[in-house]
């Protein structure tokens, strides 16, 4: 049996003590749900970023991840979140792949009452219940009442 492809959205790559500190764990708690987690920036380590070109060839590897992947974990903090998060977010919800928010940011980012986040976001979400693939603590990610611990461990899809 393969295992689900996560792809890992986040802006943590960009600094080195976020990438260090933040990212492990993340890639860590997945795999221990039995994910395969594709995090673009290792994965994206190898592009020669002195070489006229890189971002383009970035650009497009992470586009292909994202297209491939089974699904996306976007870490969405910020106000407003990363653009390069929300833009893969986009795709992901474009393709319909199956979608889990985390932020921790206690701040509000949104005009909507029902949701924290502009609306848009939650459109690849249920209607209903779209709390369980919202996470607000690195903690909830192992929640067995929570959607990413039953897509992984029990959706054959």
């Amino acid at each position: 049996m393969n295992k689900k492809t996560i792809y890992l959205a986040s802006p943590y790559g960009f600094s080195k003590q976020w990438s260090h500190n933040l990212l492990p764990e993340f890639v860590t708690l997945l795999e221990d749900l039995g994910a395969e987690v594709w995090e673009p920036f290792n994965r994206n380590s190898q592009v020669d970023i002195t070489k006229k070109g890189w971002a383009h060839k970035v650009a497009i590897a992470d586009l292909e991840d994202l297209k491939k992947a089974d699904a996306i974990f976007a870490i969405v903090n910020g106000i407003p979140p990363d653009e390069g998060v929300m833009i893969e977010l986009g795709v992901a919800i474009a393709l319909e792949k199956q979608i889990f928010l985390f932020r921790d940011d206690f701040r509000r980012c949104t005009d909507s009452e029902d949701y924290p986040l502009n609306l848009m976001l939650f459109s690849g979400l249920p209607s209903s219940g779209w709390e369980n693939n919202f996470y607000t603590s690195i903690e909830e990610i192992k929640s067995p009442n929570k959607s990413i611990f039953k897509w992984l461990k029990f959706d054959n899809n």
